[in-house]
């Protein structure tokens, strides 16, 4: 890391908690404010100036959501507000406080077809759930993912634009959709117990072949808990 970002000098601004933070992450990590800068699209001093000389004085809301995803912290250690909060009324009903969760969606598909190739990219976009849900399901935002469904094999189930959420978080293989690695190429598909040490990687389109594969050779990415689309 830069040593220029490790002090500070008489006319720089007092750091605060958000800057402090990023400093404190980015040299766990082992990694430059340059290169942090460069992962958000921005020139090599962008991050630099932020934490040294204060300008811009916050950052902005999807390079803040991006840091903490790449460090795999809550956004509030980087400045975020408050978690948002709206006041839901029903019919005679008190109003009530209800949280919000921003998924991120990543702009790669998993194939319900012959396949595309999965690539470790950074969100374009974020899709709002209800928290309680979340929790009422067991799920943990940070786990989760919303990425779409290109091709037809695992229709009717899924169609081609389908959007899923897809759950990182390590569990127990059950049989149910989940989205995997195979050969090297990002699917969707079925995953049931196969004779010992396979599973059965299976279309719900029975216009393509069910396969077998040895299960070292199945990378399970996570389950699918979700699916939204188009009417």
């Amino acid at each position: 890391m830069d040593s220029r970002i490790e002090t500070q000098t008489a006319a720089d601004p007092p750091m605060d908690p958000a800057r402090a933070r990023l400093v404190s992450l980015a040299a766990e990590r082992g990694v430059s404010l340059s290169a942090l800068s460069g992962l958000l699209g921005r020139n090599a001093a962008y991050l630099q100036q932020f934490v040294r000389k204060g300008s811009p004085r916050k950052l902005e809301e999807n390079d803040r959501r991006t840091l903490a995803e790449f460090f795999g912290v809550d956004e509030a250690e980087l400045g975020a507000p408050p978690r948002e909060t709206v006041l839901t009324v029903g019919a005679g009903a008190p109003a009530r406080a209800a949280d919000w969760a921003d998924i991120p969606r990543l702009p790669l598909g998993a194939s319900a077809g012959a396949g595309t190739l999965a690539r470790d990219v950074a969100p374009v976009d974020r899709l709002r759930f209800s928290g309680r849900w979340l929790r009422q399901q067991g799920l943990e935002p940070v786990m989760l993912s919303v990425i779409e469904v290109e091709g037809d094999s695992m229709e009717p189930t899924l169609r081609d634009g389908d959007e899923i959420l897809v759950d990182r978080s390590p569990r127990p293989l059950r049989a149910g959709l989940h989205v995997i690695r195979l050969d090297d190429v990002l699917l969707v598909k079925r995953l049931e117990p196969g004779a010992a040490g396979t599973l059965r990687v299976i279309s719900d389109n029975p216009a393509y072949p069910r396969m077998e594969r040895r299960a070292e050779d199945v990378a399970v990415v996570g389950r699918v808990v979700w699916k939204g689309g188009r009417i």
